[in-house]
């Protein structure tokens, strides 16, 4: 699976590319991620400016639509599959699992970085990008967004994660109704605090029961929302 990001600061992501199981994934071949400076396709050959002051007024300054587009209608002929444009911005649609689980059916993905007071309307009317949030908070920048993103959905490529089935009962993934209940290794006792006799039984079937009962006291602790007209059902 390819990424392409498109950003203004792709420094940013020198440290995270070469960590854990991303590093590995695309020293594999399994996950390709191509980052692409915008700020290369500026018109200002001197001082290579992608932004400006908007107009009407107003504070900050917005994203110039030429070099964006340009950019991206570079990027996307450096492969034949066009690739999902998606730009990260506060103003999107909130990302869930179903959204990433659906994106890791995609062969490439292309992530639109947004900075300072967001890009300039053309960029979306020209390009019609799904616009996406990471959550209703204000980041410097995209790349960080773009990161979760990317986290995300390579979890979700086969042959990334050592284990498969790790996937399947992540808190949020589809068909998981609750969050992931308690989780225990070594050593059996820690500060007074033992390993639940269950998990020591080797009755995998009632470690199954107790684990969903787990997950669905956590999720009524810490995300009744989740539960919604069902709180009160375990079933």
């Amino acid at each position: 699976m390819r990424f392409d990001v498109l950003t203004l600061f792709p420094g940013i992501f020198s440290g995270y590319l070469s960590q854990g199981l991303l590093h590995k994934a695309i020293e594999r071949g399994l996950i390709d991620v191509q980052l692409h400076n915008i700020r290369d396709w500026s018109s200002d050959p001197k001082h290579h400016k992608v932004d400006d002051r908007p107009y009407g007024g107003g504070p900050g300054m917005v994203m110039m639509a030429g070099p964006i587009v340009d950019c991206i209608e570079s990027v996307r002929g450096k492969a034949a599959d066009a690739g999902k444009l998606i730009y990260l911005t506060p103003q999107g649609r909130p990302l869930t699992q179903p959204l990433v689980e659906q994106w890791a059916g995609e062969r490439r993905l292309l992530l639109l970085c947004g900075r300072y007071e967001g890009v300039d309307q053309r960029v979306l009317d020209l390009l019609e990008p799904e616009e996406v949030s990471v959550g209703d908070y204000i980041l410097n920048g995209g790349e960080v967004a773009a990161m979760v993103v990317i986290d995300a959905v390579v979890r979700l490529v086969p042959g990334v994660l050592g284990d498969e089935e790790s996937s399947v009962s992540d808190s949020f993934s589809s068909g998981n109704r609750w969050l992931e209940g308690a989780q225990y290794t070594r050593p059996r006792e820690y500060r007074g605090l033992q390993v639940p006799e269950i998990l020591m039984s080797g009755d995998h079937a009632a470690i199954a029961r107790w684990r969903k009962e787990q997950g669905f006291l956590k999720t009524r602790r810490v995300r009744a929302d989740l539960l919604g007209k069902n709180e009160d059902s375990k079933s």
